[in-house]
């Protein structure tokens, strides 16, 4: 196994997350790819795993906390890590010890960056992004939003722990339309996918549905919602795990057109 850095030649492959060969990856856009040209110059890190053969089997980001949902001085955060576990595409590449490699190697590089601790979220849940995955590598619960659990490793004694910024306020109705809003930040192809299927339904609707986006790679947007990716209807959040397919958006939508019709 092989740790490297993100260079040219596999940049489109981590904008898709490992998952180029996904049809659903292939609805998320150029967002991510925005996102890494707004955030290549401004403390990024990104380090993939590669196998004995040279094949690219995991991935991990990170970024200082000005970027990230949380409070925290002089610390990283880490987005995402993530290695191919489907049978499909790339093949399965976990348990070899990748996510292992890769967090000790952000661990390293965010240390030799001065940066007091590293902080990661993960899933109160057994599923994907485990807390408890974490916890066995020495990072410590800090903090919990819904399932979303904030763990820590300080590399300083003195740093103060992070903590999740909240959510401040929602999305209002507006009266005679459905309004769908959806908040992006770009880091992410899965809430992308979100964010294009959900605009792609709302168009179906015409005048009665408004669309709304709400970039919160804007840090005064994103403080002032406390929302940095989600998907409404009105005022209630209908995201609550992996991408919704674009039928059921556009279900859950011409639900709500039908209550305001008249008549």
């Amino acid at each position: 196994m092989k740790i490297v850095g993100l260079s040219e030649e596999y940049r489109e492959l981590y904008f898709k997350c490992l998952e180029d060969w996904s049809e659903d990856m292939k609805e998320s856009g150029n967002h991510k790819a925005c996102w890494y040209g707004r955030m290549k110059d401004k403390g990024l890190g990104v380090k993939l795993a590669l196998d004995e053969e040279g094949e690219v089997g995991g991935m991990i980001q990170y970024y200082p906390s000005e970027y990230a949902p949380i409070q925290g001085e002089n610390i990283y955060f880490i987005g995402c890590i993530w290695v191919h576990g489907h049978k499909k595409g790339r093949g399965n590449f976990q348990k070899k010890g990748m996510g292992k490699a890769l967090l000790q190697a952000a661990e390293e590089d965010v240390r030799s960056r001065g940066a007091g601790g590293l902080a990661a979220w993960g899933l109160s849940l057994p599923v994907w992004m485990k807390a408890s995955w974490y916890r066995k590598r020495g990072y410590q619960k800090v903090d919990k939003q819904g399932m979303s659990v904030l763990l820590w490793k300080p590399f300083e004694d003195d740093v103060p722990a992070p903590r999740w910024i909240k959510p401040k306020k929602k999305p209002e109705k507006e009266a005679g339309k459905v309004v769908v809003t959806a908040f992006i930040n770009g880091w992410c192809p899965a809430q992308s996918i979100n964010y294009e299927r959900a605009k792609r339904a709302a168009a179906e609707f015409g005048d009665e549905v408004k669309f709304r986006e709400i970039n919160t790679f804007d840090r005064d947007v994103f403080l002032e919602w406390g929302i940095q990716d989600g998907l409404y209807l009105d005022e209630k959040n209908i995201l609550r795990g992996p991408p919704l397919k674009f039928e059921k958006i556009k279900k859950k939508i011409a639900v709500k057109v039908k209550k305001i019709k008249r008549p």
